[in-house]
């Protein structure tokens, strides 16, 4: 069958053929590494789980070293690399190398914002044998939806003695003293917007996602007890929204709480930021879905991959309305590049979840499956050998080929 590029319905569903076309970028320092073990992984599972009639068609994007190397020094994101994210709708990416100095802040950050994917979903879920601080890490199975266009993330910012950032601090001194509000002349100076209709659309995920999935709850988290008009308004928006479109399915922890039945309707739950640290190490059980503004989901996705082996075991991926980008959520850790080191887990489980999403979830349960084998049998990277008493410590490359050939006992 010839390849086909994915489609899109009106809700912003995938339309998924036989033979898709999947875009990719390899990534810079260890991403080439990893992206060869994760493809190999996927390929077999794809080829164990359907016998050839399905099969995934890659396409190489470039962005990051590689497309400078390629294309010339200042072309970290190439705007074909952008255009070829929107066309061909679903991609794969290793880490990317945020350029140092002026151009392009993040990297990462500018195809998140440029082409609006809005959603950054980390699920965070136990694979038995990993090493975790937790007694019970078996308990631990979340997915955080954290807003990825707005907050502090949005980049607005003057550093200080900046003539910008001086004409705002005399603005709000002049005309906003009168609130108790003065600014020293030698602040930096950074702008938090935070929109309802950012809001409530990442909310709006994160509920159908929950209610798709069985989720038992899902969780706004915020800091509105000191910033009462941005994280205060997500956690009303949130209220909001799930008033508006989702009141014959879901039912507010207050209601609970005066003694309502919950007739098996999702819990919509707020918690505190800070507490929700707490909350998720204490008792991870009694929550399931988290909905949270940029910095908070940053803050709250990689500690709670501490929880379950670290972010070499962190799937990532960041959705919009009618594209969806996975990616290894760690760095590009350069002073491990081409020494077959690095654990490309991180970017086979974000493999796992682009195979979900595109529906294909019986290749996706044998990946999981033929992970917890190797696991089992304590061959792991280095990351990871550390922290397990009697491991074997093996190769990027060989732990992808372990992987393969469990993946072949099926």
């Amino acid at each position: 069958m010839e390849p086909e590029k994915i489609r899109w319905t009106k809700e912003g569903n995938p339309i998924v053929p036989d033979h898709p076309i999947v875009a990719y970028i390899e990534g810079d320092g260890t991403g080439p590494e990893i992206f060869s073990a994760t493809r190999t992984v996927l390929d077999a599972a794809v080829e164990k789980a359907y016998g050839g009639k399905r099969k995934i068609h890659w396409k190489e994007l470039l962005a990051g070293e590689k497309a400078c190397k390629e294309l010339g020094p200042d072309q970290h994101l190439p705007q074909e690399t952008l255009e070829g994210l929107r066309y061909y709708g679903v991609a794969l990416k290793g880490p990317l190398t945020t350029p140092v100095g002026g151009g392009i802040r993040s990297i990462n950050v500018a195809i998140r914002q440029i082409l609006d994917l809005y959603a950054c979903i980390r699920p965070v879920r136990y694979i038995p044998g990993l090493p975790s601080p937790l007694r019970y890490p078996e308990k631990v199975d979340l997915v955080i939806f954290r807003e990825n266009t707005e907050d502090v993330y949005a980049g607005i910012e003057w550093p200080a003695g900046d003539e910008r950032a001086k004409e705002i601090i005399r603005f709000i001194n002049k005309h906003l003293s009168g609130d108790g509000i003065k600014i020293g002349e030698d602040s930096a100076i950074g702008i938090k917007p935070m929109s309802r209709f950012g809001t409530q659309r990442l909310v709006d995920m994160a509920l159908r996602y929950a209610l798709k999935h069985g989720y038992k709850s899902v969780t706004l988290v915020h800091k509105g007890n000191i910033m009462k008009f941005t994280e205060g308004a997500f956690r009303e928006w949130g209220y909001e929204l799930a008033r508006e479109r989702y009141r014959d399915k879901v039912i507010f922890e207050q209601e609970l709480l005066s003694g309502q039945d919950p007739q098996g309707k999702l819990i919509l739950k707020d918690r505190i930021a800070d507490n929700m640290f707490q909350q998720m190490i204490l008792r991870p059980e009694e929550y399931g879905v988290l909905a949270t503004p940029n910095l908070n989901g940053d803050y709250l996705s990689d500690a709670a991959a501490a929880l379950v082996g670290g972010l070499g075991m962190a799937p990532g991926a960041n959705v919009g309305d009618r594209c969806a980008v996975f990616e290894a959520t760690h760095g590009s850790a350069p002073k491990y590049k081409g020494l077959d080191k690095v654990n490309p887990s991180s970017l086979i489980l974000s493999g796992v979840e682009m195979l979900r999403f595109l529906g294909w979830e019986e290749a996706a349960d044998m990946i999981i499956l033929a992970l917890i084998k190797v696991i089992e049998k304590r061959l792991v990277t280095y990351d990871l050998a550390r922290q397990m008493k009697g491991a074997t410590e093996v190769s990027c490359s060989k732990f992808g080929g372990l992987l393969v050939e469990e993946l072949e006992r099926f």
